[in-house]
């Protein structure tokens, strides 16, 4: 059967089960019995040897068999017992008790792999409902044979598989794996400009994904080195070295999806190393791989998901700053992607053993979310300042089963090439796609082969201002796809601006209205106080509002426009009247008879300096120079006061700078924040249609309107 068939095959199963299980316990019968068909296969040459092998050692009363069973299996992995699936179902009354000796007869790291699946929960309920015979006996028919179903096509059987459970029930698949056009897009851009050194005799390499799903991304990147990419059985792209040795890690918290990685890779590996080597839990609260440098970093975390379950770990290891992953900061609680990112640095080999490179595809919600100090954009200048972003590629909408948002593809490393340091390339990918002959959920796009190697080849010249022909409304057109800009591009100072408090003041009957509901007026005439203490107290305090009524009262009901003439007057009434104003009253009074004026007089404070209006406070987004940029005086960069001068004072004179708002890095005016904005650099502007084209489109609407109006009417009239 072709890839397509089998999958269709193994997913009929849910109609012998679907009027006693749930559609979401699906993926507990179909992934599990998979598995173990697929084992079943692949041990079958070699059954009768490890059984015959178990029979003589026991027979010797030697212990630790494992390393002798084996070498008899010919992989890792093995199984003594007697069953597989045609002895299984040629005993069908005992059917569940000899299942269960059959998968207690896998070695210790097989059945360690199984039990993720739960398994045996599920075997009692098939049982329960008469089920399991004719389940088993289903997926005796499909042939899983390594001779028949090669590796690779086994691997994208289980991930079709875990796609349509998620599909079924409206949950992202797009957190256990990427469509295969992406994945080999992203190893080419991970692997290129390193092809001459992975060629070399005997080279080794490590590639690590923390987040690895299925393993698909980890195997499809040692397949380019030491496969090639095939195609319907082609080879369509050579090998980089097929002696190459790459070693794989990773780290899963899905039990399902990391019981088939595992297996997979058992099935994959004769050696069973790199199976070994793919940890279960999560990443960011509990590293398997804590203190490892790895060569290759991989990855595709989940699109927005929050990291709650993570949270108390997370935030220890922040604490630590740079001893912990996460000391550059920490994103919002509702998407942890940029923590994916910072994991992987810490994951980097030092420059000084080699360096590495990370390909790591995210959504847009990185590049931008978050102002200057936040913890997204703390993390962006970590990044950029210390020269790891090499690469930025947008890929076209549309690429992924559960999501057709916008995707980008982030290029980053500690051995930059001199020729790329202090610098970061933006790509515009987002035409290089061709339809899909038959969409699959949201996917309805691919890369094809062509378009990726174009990509490779944007990356590999690294020109600013490249331009290549994508369609747009449905003809051809030259745009720029690559641009090429310092990292400080990104920056920016994110400046407090004031200006000052203008007020004028009257004792009119509406102003004085307002002093009754102001909080310090009011808390005059309550009293926390209890019994006759609290009657006591509330009555003075609502004589003491009288008396400041009748203050107020006697206050002249003209306009007045400077702050310190109005206090200067009430302090006379309060001298007059014999009352002792305190200042939360003081404060409520100017807060209730004064109002905002732009002519009025400049309010001071004690020292005669202006008062700040909160009202007319404002920010400007300064860009960080590029060259030179020298403080004066007052700790304020060349280029904020010059942008001040130039964009600022113009409109507004009597602005200024909040000088003591200072970046906690470098100690000058403005918090840095950095941002790309990838829209930004590639927007092409669409001028509108001529309005006659357009009003003749509405007359001919119109029309049509009319005419059909009219075949109504006629209609009911012949009636």
């Amino acid at each position: 059967m072709e890839q397509s068939q089998i999958v269709s095959f193994l997913w009929g199963v849910a109609d012998l089960v679907r009027d006693t299980f749930k559609r979401g316990k699906y993926q507990d019968i179909i992934l599990p019995l998979t598995v173990l068909r697929r084992l079943d296969w692949v041990l079958a040459d070699t059954k009768e040897r490890v059984l015959a092998k178990q029979a003589e050692l026991s027979a010797k009363k030697l212990e630790n068999l494992d390393a002798q069973l084996r070498r008899a299996s010919g992989y890792a992995f093995y199984n003594t017992s007697r069953y597989d699936f045609d002895r299984l179902l040629a005993d069908a009354p005992h059917l569940a008790a000899n299942l269960r000796n059959y998968i207690a007869g896998f070695s210790a790291n097989m059945r360690e792999v199984l039990e993720r699946f739960d398994f045996d929960n599920t075997i009692a309920k098939l049982d329960e409902a008469g089920l399991l015979f004719q389940v088993l006996e289903r997926f005796k028919a499909v042939d899983l044979h390594p001779d028949r179903v090669d590796n690779a096509t086994m691997g994208t059987i289980f991930e079709e598989l875990i796609r349509k459970f998620n599909e079924a029930l409206n949950e992202n698949p797009g957190e256990h794996f990427t469509p295969r056009d992406v994945v080999h897009l992203m190893v080419d851009l991970m692997l290129a400009g390193d092809e001459a050194a992975m060629q070399q005799q005997g080279v080794v390499r490590s590639v690590y994904d923390p987040c690895c799903g299925t393993g698909g991304m980890l195997m499809l990147t040692k397949e380019h080195v030491t496969v090639g990419i095939t195609e319907k059985g082609a080879l369509i792209q050579p090998p980089i070295n097929p002696t190459a040795e790459l070693h794989l890690f990773g780290q899963e918290v899905n039990p399902e999806t990391w019981a088939v990685c595992k297996s997979d890779l058992f099935m994959k590996d004769p050696t069973g190393r790199d199976a070994d080597r793919i940890e279960y839990g999560s990443t960011l609260s509990n590293d398997k791989h804590r203190g490892m440098g790895f060569d290759y970093l991989i990855a595709n975390p989940p699109y927005g998901k929050d990291w709650k379950r993570d949270e108390r770990d997370v935030r220890a290891e922040h604490d630590r700053g740079r001893a912990g992953r996460f000391g550059p900061g920490v994103p919002r609680i509702s998407d942890g992607q940029l923590l994916f990112l910072l994991h992987m640095l810490a994951h980097m080999k030092a420059p000084a053993d080699g360096g590495s490179r990370m390909a790591i595809i995210m959504n847009g919600s990185p590049l931008f979310t978050g102002d200057a100090t936040s913890g997204e954009s703390e993390i962006r200048r970590y990044v950029l300042e210390h020269d790891l972003l090499d690469t930025l590629i947008a890929l076209p909408e549309q690429l992924f089963y559960n999501t057709g948002i916008a995707t980008y593809v982030w290029i980053v490393t500690n051995r930059k090439p001199a020729a790329h340091r202090g610098t970061v390339q933006l790509v515009d990918a987002s035409g290089f796609w061709v339809d899909m002959d038959r969409s699959r959920g949201d996917k309805r796009r691919r890369i094809p082969l062509e378009r990726a190697r174009d990509i490779l080849a944007l990356v590999s010249a690294r020109r600013d201002g490249d331009t290549r022909a994508v369609h747009r409304d449905g003809k051809p057109e030259d745009v720029v796809v690559s641009r090429v800009f310092p990292t400080r591009h990104f920056g920016y100072r994110k400046v407090t601006i004031e200006r000052p408090l203008r007020l004028n003041f009257q004792a009119s009957p509406e102003r004085l209205q307002r002093l009754e509901t102001e909080r310090a007026f009011e808390a005059l005439a309550h009293s926390k106080k209890r019994g006759d203490a609290k009657a006591l107290e509330e009555a003075a305090g609502r004589e003491l509002q009288q008396q400041i009524r009748a203050m107020l009262a006697d206050l002249p009901a003209a306009l007045v426009t400077d702050r310190a003439e109005f206090e200067a007057m009430l302090s006379a009434a309060a001298r007059t009247h014999r009352l002792k104003l305190a200042a939360p009253i003081r404060k409520a009074i100017q807060s209730a008879l004064g109002e905002r004026d732009p002519q009025a007089a400049i309010c001071r404070d004690e020292n005669g300096f202006p008062e700040p209006d909160p009202a007319l406070r404002d920010t400007e987004s300064v860009p960080l120079a590029l060259g030179d940029d020298p403080a004066d005086d007052d700790r304020v960069p060349a280029s904020v006061r010059g942008y001040f001068e130039r964009e600022v004072l113009p409109h507004v004179p009597d602005a200024w700078i909040d000088t003591a708002r200072r970046d906690a890095a470098d100690g000058l005016v403005g918090l840095v924040g950095y941002e790309i904005n990838f829209n930004r650099w590639f927007y092409r502007y669409t001028p509108p249609r001529p309005l006659g084209e357009i009003e003749g489109e509405i007359r001919g609407l119109e029309a049509d309107i009319v005419r059909m109006l009219a075949e109504v009417t006629g209609g009911f009239g012949e009636r």
